[in-house]
């Protein structure tokens, strides 16, 4: 029964084609059957959200991402460092534990709950502390898709800027390209492209926490961001008519609403438990001056 009912609300959120639905289809499916986090693989949820990335690849020009990625690496990258250490400093300052504090930086500097999963073995983080970051994560994933597009509509955004400012202010991958769905148009092109490059400063930050604290793990670097580019490259060369685009970008929205759903599957209400005021003030304190960052480096230098 509970297989057919998850079965009934994805294929809903899928028809409805919300992201935000997904997420809170998702969340109800664990939370009103009291199912584990992992009920649904996270490989299952990683492997949709790629399929769709690398769909959307094929559906945008190599002239066009080449563009996008050189006009706005520079500050995707001075956004992710000033993030990281006002991160390190407010954890400081609300005295958050070191190493929770580093998760919810690298959290929401660079790749939300994917830096975190990766870097958490490095710092030795406690379990509690990882599970209640990617709680916070989730539930600022959610208020993102929901009220980014609004804010997008009536500050007059056009598709490019608004893809650039989710691809900087919100944290995981699949909910970045959530948010760019729901807003509508180019900007989940935008928002994709830019999103895989911050995603690179992951590699840095492994390396260099790994040397601080001893570990000699090496960062792999995620093959699916080569397959994207590789994707670009084919829909550049093949040059697929219109009809052929929108199918192929259908098809590849399909997954990734099927991964935020899997997504929602994720958070538990002992998850929820281990949030205390402390670590949620200094989380939605780092988030809001990333929101207000990403925005005024859009607004004022692009």
């Amino acid at each position: 029964m509970k297989i057919i009912i998850g079965v009934l609300l994805a294929f809903f959120s899928i028809l409805l084609g919300s992201p935000l639905i997904a997420l809170v289809m998702g969340s109800l499916l664990v939370l009103v059957f009291k199912l584990p986090s992992d009920h649904i693989s996270k490989s299952v949820t990683t492997n949709l959200l790629q399929v769709g990335i690398i769909l959307i690849g094929l559906t945008i020009s190599a002239s066009s991402a080449t563009e996008i990625a050189f006009k706005y690496f520079p500050y995707v990258s001075a956004f992710v460092i000033i993030i990281f250490f006002i991160g390190l400093f407010l954890a400081n300052l609300f005295k958050v534990d070191r190493s929770l504090g580093i998760l919810i930086a690298s959290g929401t500097a660079i790749c939300g709950a994917t830096a975190m999963a990766a870097i958490s073995p490095l710092i030795k983080s406690k379990p509690k502390d990882l599970f209640a970051a990617l709680t916070i994560i989730f539930v600022f994933n959610a208020i993102a898709i929901g009220i980014f597009p609004l804010i997008g509509v009536t500050t007059g955004m056009n598709f490019e800027s608004f893809g650039a400012w989710s691809s900087m202010a919100v944290h995981d991958t699949a909910s970045v390209i959530g948010t760019a769905i729901a807003f509508g148009g180019d900007a989940v092109e935008t928002a994709t492209i830019l999103k895989l490059s911050r995603t690179i400063w992951l590699i840095p930050l492994i390396l260099i926490l790994g040397i601080l604290y001893q570990d000699r793990s090496k960062p792999k670097f995620p093959i699916f961001v080569l397959l994207f580019i590789i994707a670009i490259a084919a829909g550049t060369i093949l040059e697929f008519n219109q009809d052929t685009i929108l199918f192929i970008d259908s098809i590849g929205k399909i997954f990734l609403i099927s991964a935020l759903f899997c997504v929602g599957t994720q958070i538990t209400f002992e998850a929820i438990k281990e949030i205390n005021l402390k670590i949620f003030l200094f989380s939605l304190s780092l988030w809001i001056i990333a929101i207000a960052l990403s925005y005024l480096i859009i607004n004022l230098f692009i």
